[in-house]
């Protein structure tokens, strides 16, 4: 391998210096085949035991923030949404329904297991009448902003 690869697996792998452990024999002992499963094992149980991002879309309206996610796959039971009025938490998990092995992937992108995100907002925004849909697999949440800087008359009554 030459420099330059190095240099571009150390960055992916973000290790900071170049040295890179290269596999130089193509056989391997029944022990370090053992070693070697069990460092698998453990690696998928942290996996499982992790929790992803929630990717999202925040947009706003002249009133309103809105946030979309893709949440296909999940039950609506095991979506978890919490908000202040300054920000706004969505939790869940999505379960893959078979088991397969990590080495019968051939390419992986999609997240299974537990996920959250938190998204702290720049304006305060009325919790209590705060809507949430899914449609299509997509979770749309509308907050709707409080406006503090609307003038409010007030009605002189005399008596």
């Amino acid at each position: 391998m030459d420099k330059d690869t190095k240099k571009f697996f150390a960055k992916l792998a973000g290790v900071e210096n170049e040295e890179m452990p290269i596999l130089v024999s193509t056989e391997i002992s029944n022990q370090e085949e053992m070693e070697r499963a069990e460092t698998e094992e453990s690696i998928a149980e942290v996996f499982e035991e992790s929790e992803g991002e929630l990717a999202v879309d925040v947009y706003q309206t002249p009133s309103a923030f809105v946030i979309e996610s893709t949440i296909a796959g999940v039950n609506p039971e095991d979506i978890d949404i919490s908000l202040t009025p300054e920000s706004i938490t969505v939790k869940g998990k999505r379960e893959k329904e078979e088991k397969i092995k990590a080495e019968n992937y051939i390419h992986q992108e999609c997240y299974w297991g537990r996920f959250s995100r938190t998204i702290i907002l720049p304006q305060e925004i009325d919790p209590d009448k705060t809507q949430a849909t899914v449609k299509n697999g997509v979770l749309k949440i509308t907050l709707p902003k409080i406006n503090k800087g609307k003038a409010k008359k007030i009605k002189v009554k005399f008596e």
